[in-house]
């Protein structure tokens, strides 16, 4: 196929500060791509599920959801008839809605899960991973209700294609479920690696996602990623974006069930001319649930990055609380960074908390640090081989760990082998 430009990417939910550029991005492809789907599995076989078992796990939740409005009391709010076409732009009682505002009346009056349902990169570039990936060819991982399972998904760069995997993960009623995912280059050459996953997490289960870049920098990591937890469940997402020379990351969560929770561990390497973007958006939806976003990463070079982080509070959502963080290492004076926490909230008794801490080491760590006869270019790269040694140890899968080693050999980051 020829060079596409893929729009709207890694969008916020509601855009702000547009002088700045950061509202959403577009990620050109290169010219010429073919489509590889050339994907390794690994899982016992009891782990594959049907085509179709996601959709249907968001039919059954969604009969629970139209119970339990129909059970409630009626809605008359006035900013429902906010989105009524036909009101009259005269009436003082009616509130004006802005864009945004408009889009989440009208979901929250379609009372929808299918409809609702995202991922964060965005429709477009989530279409063009499914037609990467191949239509049908979604491997579904649906562990037994109750019971603990684990897979690993390897993909790795084809040159002169994009090679994508799209994944569905069902875990019903009180089940565990392990994925690791991993984007590699071992083999020289460009293109884009990419993934596609969808996860809904039933009530009471705990689904782990791992997800690894080791990429050398002449690919492009298109990774994209939708949640739904139900009643109870708990998701927790650890990204690892230490490779590729760019990399678009994109993660939505519709925490649709009372006290249900998402945490996700973001860590990030960028080097030389490298572009590390990322859109993290969690819609508290249920009763008391919980999200935790923490991102640590280090800017080497004149790398470039971006993190959008929003939490959105919706209607219904009491007791809910939100927070996100970040810390970002700046070990060049030419890297460019932009971190951008946004918390949107439309109801009372909930809370959302937001901080960021951005800079070099700190003057009282560095000192210590060069008492001990480390300077300061030295103490920052501890960091850098901090975040690969910790992804070696907390990653069984020997392959993900030897992309990790090759990593640090390409990028000149001193590091120790992990054995097993």
């Amino acid at each position: 196929m020829g060079a596409d430009v893929l729009s709207n990417v890694n969008a916020m939910p509601a855009p702000t500060w547009h002088r700045l550029d950061m509202n959403e991005t577009a990620v050109e492809l290169p010219e010429g791509l073919s489509f590889a789907a050339q994907v390794e599995v690994e899982a016992a076989a009891e782990l594959i599920g049907e085509t179709g078992a996601f959709d249907a796990a968001v039919a059954a939740l969604q009969e629970r959801v139209d119970a339990a409005r129909a059970a409630g009391p009626a809605d008359t709010r006035a900013i429902l008839k906010a989105v009524d076409p036909d009101v009259d732009p005269a009436d003082l009682d009616i509130p004006a809605l802005s864009t945004y505002e408009h889009k989440a009346v009208r979901q929250e009056m379609a009372n929808n899960v299918a409809e609702a349902f995202e991922c964060g990169m965005g429709e477009q570039a989530t279409a063009w991973l499914a037609e990467a990936a191949g239509k049908g060819a979604a491997t579904v991982f649906a562990p037994t209700a109750g019971k603990r399972g684990q897979a690993t998904v390897r993909i790795a760069g084809v040159d002169g294609a994009a090679n994508v995997a799209a994944i569905d993960v069902v875990a019903p009623a009180g089940a565990a479920f392990d994925l690791t995912v991993s984007l590699d280059s071992p083999a020289a050459g460009s293109g884009v690696v990419g993934v596609v996953l969808r996860v809904f997490a039933g009530e009471n289960a705990h689904v782990n996602v791992t997800s690894v870049h080791t990429l050398d920098d002449t690919w492009m990591a298109l990774d994209d990623t939708g949640i739904i937890c139900d009643e109870g469940a708990f998701v927790t997402v650890r990204h690892r974006m230490l490779g590729a020379g760019k990399s678009y990351t994109g993660l939505a969560t519709d925490l649709r069930g009372d006290l249900s929770r998402v945490d996700v561990d973001t860590r990030y390497l960028a080097a030389g001319q490298d572009v590390r973007d990322f859109n993290y958006i969690v819609r508290h939806r249920g009763k008391k649930t919980r999200c935790n976003i923490d991102a640590n990463g280090a800017l080497m070079g004149e790398s470039k990055k971006v993190l959008r982080g929003t939490i959105d509070l919706v209607r219904g959502c009491k007791g809910a609380e939100g927070t996100e963080r970040e810390t970002v290492l700046l070990v060049d004076e030419r890297v460019e960074n932009k971190t951008i926490p946004v918390i949107l909230c439309d109801e009372d008794d909930v809370a959302g908390n937001h901080g960021a801490t951005i800079g070099h080491v700190a003057a009282d760590q560095l000192f210590y640090l060069k008492c001990r006869g480390l300077s300061q270019e030295a103490a920052e790269g501890l960091f850098a081989t901090a975040t690969l040694e910790e992804t070696a140890l907390a990653v069984e899968d020997e392959t993900v760990r030897a992309g990790v080693g090759r990593l640090a050999g390409r990028l000149g980051i001193p590091y120790q082998e992990v054995e097993g």
